[in-house]
């Protein structure tokens, strides 16, 4: 599923005052851990309303980025501006951010109603209009009946939403999720993903969600930014993250990729006889290695016996539910293809089989080492 964002959105105060978006921007961030350099000058801007996604391996700084703008660490270098205002220097207590954590941090001792409206408690909001803040949004996250409940009596997933509703509660500027959903189940963490998104169009609020859930980032974000050593590689929509990737390391980062020996040669790349077109057209004439996706490969059956670059062996079959990943062995090296499982089921394991590659644009790298994902 996916989300269009709004221009500009505005959403109504507790007095009833139009407030609108805001936009955020990081400029140059630096930190360091000793000798350990977390971010090397990050430029990311989020504009006013969107949700961007920040992806990455561990270590990659996409969690410090979060806690830099949070305030909850302070930058070694850099500037951080939230609707024009210098947010650099600022303790996190006077940022107006709403934080979501993996962790819940619900009070035991409260009831969801109590968890919801502590921030505006700490605020001094008057009783009556904290409660019937606490309910609205509880009626926003779908968890009004359970308003008098205690975290104990409600589920994980439940509980997430809970923390959710108490950061929207004191209407903060910004939203920061810091992978809100990675403690879940898959069932529950698609459901309330897809949630977490409808709330965030529906309040209009500018928000920076981290997460290594390659899927979670694609499905839900304005914007992806894939992160490596403390850089952006990429920050584009998740349609041109996944198809037009910057880098060899996004394209092989960011889904499945086949890694197949090709020969750069007048804007095209060669491989196993088959021309496929460049991203870069630019790209120097040389060996390389051609990053193909899976879902650009095709089978077919072969009972010719005739050997050919183009034609092997079946050795496995993983299924995914409507579509399944066929794995054949081409002899000097194994390829990937992604195929409707009506279709992958006629092709068993030790089947004969003719593969096609569709002309997409190609990524490819002089690198043969492997990215791996945590």
């Amino acid at each position: 599923m996916r989300y269009s964002n709004v221009t500009s959105p505005s959403t109504r105060t507790q007095d009833g005052a139009a407030r609108t978006a805001v936009e955020v921007r990081m400029e140059g961030l630096r930190r360091e851990y000793g000798p350990v350099v977390a971010l090397d000058g990050l430029d990311l801007t989020i504009g006013p309303g969107e949700l961007i996604a920040l992806l990455g391996p561990s270590g990659c700084g996409k969690t410090t980025t979060l806690r830099l703008l949070a305030g909850l660490e302070d930058a070694d270098a850099g500037q951080i501006t939230v609707a024009g205002q210098d947010m650099t220097h600022l303790s996190a207590s006077k940022r107006d951010m709403g934080m979501v954590f993996q962790a819940y941090s619900l009070f035991p001792h409260m009831t969801v109603r109590q968890n919801v409206a502590f921030g505006l408690r700490l605020r001094r909001v008057h009783a009556a209009k904290r409660d019937q803040r606490a309910i609205e949004m509880l009626e926003l996250v779908g968890l009004s009946a359970q308003a008098d409940r205690y975290p104990h009596q409600i589920s994980g997933g439940q509980q997430q939403r809970v923390a959710l509703a108490r950061a929207l509660a004191i209407e903060p500027q910004v939203l920061l999720l810091d992978e809100p959903l990675s403690a879940l189940d898959a069932k529950v963490r698609a459901q309330l993903r897809d949630q977490i998104r409808r709330i965030q169009l529906e309040v209009g609020i500018t928000t920076l969600f981290v997460t290594h859930d390659q899927e979670e980032a694609l499905a839900i974000a304005d914007r992806v930014g894939v992160m490596r050593d403390g850089k952006l590689e990429q920050l584009a929509a998740p349609t041109e993250v996944y198809s037009r990737p910057a880098t060899p390391f996004v394209a092989e980062f960011v889904g499945l990729t086949n890694r197949l020996a090709g020969t750069v040669s007048g804007g095209t790349v060669t491989v196993r006889g088959r021309d496929l077109p460049l991203v870069d057209a630019s790209t120097p004439a040389g060996q390389v290695i051609a990053l193909v996706r899976p879902e650009a490969v095709t089978l077919a059956s072969d009972s010719s016996g005739e050997s050919g670059p183009l034609t092997g062996t079946v050795i496995a079959s993983t299924f995914l539910g409507a579509t399944s990943r066929v794995t054949v062995d081409l002899g000097d090296t194994t390829i990937m293809a992604q195929l409707s499982t009506s279709d992958a089921t006629a092709l068993s394991a030790g089947s004969r089989v003719a593969l096609s590659i569709r002309p997409d644009p190609v990524l490819v790298s002089a690198d043969s080492a492997a990215v791996t994902e945590e």
